[in-house]
């Protein structure tokens, strides 16, 4: 196997969606008022340089960060180098000699950081392996419910977030994986995926809740479980990618991979039982498809997609699931237009979400090129078509 993981990746996904339609041939995109790019992360990656210059990309966040991040996989697998300077402008705003001023007062602010470790493996350049540590010296200090689990910011006392996951701990893996660091890093990244995962579960649905409050102050924390009531799509998204993403990192023989599979497990079913089969995607909340507001969201839908499909692939979960996800990507690539210009666009991506009730849920902007869409569609496109 190669030793680069981000190639190895890619060795067997072809087999994976083999004889299922067609999903991963050359598709159509409706709608699309000229015929589709050949490539189409190549085509999303061209069409945000184009509208976006690094210096007006956006400021620090999580969103910046997960959109780079799948721009960094279509650098690795075409070597185009503009992609990667395009990733270092944007970054070299916030990141100097001395490394990156944050405070990390929550974990959203994190994500960014997921590309320090990967920069400074591409560049060697020393700033960014002590950006790394900056963030990497904040775990410890950082608080935490009564199992373990980091709080969502630490002004959000006691409150763990499915999102939040995928924010700080796919970092901490590859910053401990990196750097040598491996005994703290792996450790803690893989409890914390448990813990979130234990204290939102539903299991006769198989789906998790979006938020859960440890005490139970917060208006929309409910029952003993103390969790919210709704199955937020994008929620269970972030959870789902960030297992799968530590089992990318943590060694064969790490005593928390069994958990992680049961957990790839858990949402595969899941996803699975509340895929509408007419679209191939999933609903803003997941298990209300019946309800009359409620609308198929595209970044979610991408997240599920990426997990069936590399949850196959690596054998976390059987065969089965692979028509499954085959379906996601084809009712995720429905969302896929390109205009007259040239240009590539996703629709029907949530804009970003707190907690909520239905109608808020359900009301939420279904923006255009959000960059939640623009990276969950990198991070799939790059494992099922590539």
């Amino acid at each position: 196997m190669s030793s680069d993981p981000l190639r190895a990746a890619r060795l067997s996904r072809r087999t994976v969606l083999a004889g299922t339609a067609g999903a991963l041939g050359a598709l159509a995109l409706p709608g699309a008022a000229t015929a589709a790019p050949a490539d189409l992360s190549r085509a999303v990656v061209d069409s945000t340089m184009k509208r976006w210059t690094p210096a007006t990309l956006g400021g620090w966040g999580y969103t910046r960060g997960l959109y780079l991040y799948g721009q960094y996989l279509v650098y690795r697998r075409t070597g185009e180098r503009a992609y990667l300077d395009y990733i270092l402008a944007w970054y070299d705003r916030f990141v100097t000699d001395s490394g990156i001023s944050n405070g990390f007062t929550n974990l959203d602010a994190m994500r960014s950081g997921q590309m320090f470790p990967l920069l400074y493996t591409e560049t060697g350049q020393a700033k960014y392996k002590i950006a790394a540590e900056q963030l990497r010296r904040r775990f410890p200090s950082y608080p935490r419910t009564s199992d373990g689990g980091m709080f969502h910011a630490t002004s959000k006392n006691g409150q763990l977030w499915a999102d939040g996951v995928y924010m700080a701990q796919p970092f901490l893996a590859l910053y401990g994986k990196t750097f040598g660091d491996s005994g703290y890093c792996y450790e803690e990244a893989a409890k914390n995926v448990i813990v979130y995962f234990d204290r939102l579960k539903e299991p006769t649905k198989g789906l998790l809740y979006h938020a859960y409050d440890e005490d139970g102050s917060e208006p929309w924390a409910s029952g003993a479980g103390r969790h919210s009531k709704y199955h937020w799509a994008r929620a269970i998204g972030w959870l789902g990618m960030t297992a799968i993403d530590l089992l990318e990192t943590l060694p064969a023989g790490h005593p928390r991979r069994g958990r992680l599979v049961d957990i790839v497990k858990f949402l595969a079913a899941g996803y699975t039982r509340w895929q509408d089969r007419a679209s191939g995607r999933w609903f803003q909340i997941v298990d209300r498809g019946g309800d009359k507001d409620n609308w198929l969201e595209t970044s979610a839908s991408a997240m599920y997609t990426f997990l069936l499909s590399r949850g196959v692939e690596r054998g976390h979960i059987g065969a089965e699931y692979g028509p499954v996800a085959a379906m996601g990507y084809r009712g995720v690539l429905s969302q896929v237009s390109t205009g007259s210009d040239g240009t590539t666009d996703i629709a029907n991506i949530s804009e970003g979400t707190n907690v909520g009730d239905t109608a808020y849920y359900y009301g939420r902007k279904r923006n255009t090129n959000d960059f939640h869409g623009l990276g969950a569609f990198l991070i799939m496109n790059e494992q099922l078509a590539c």
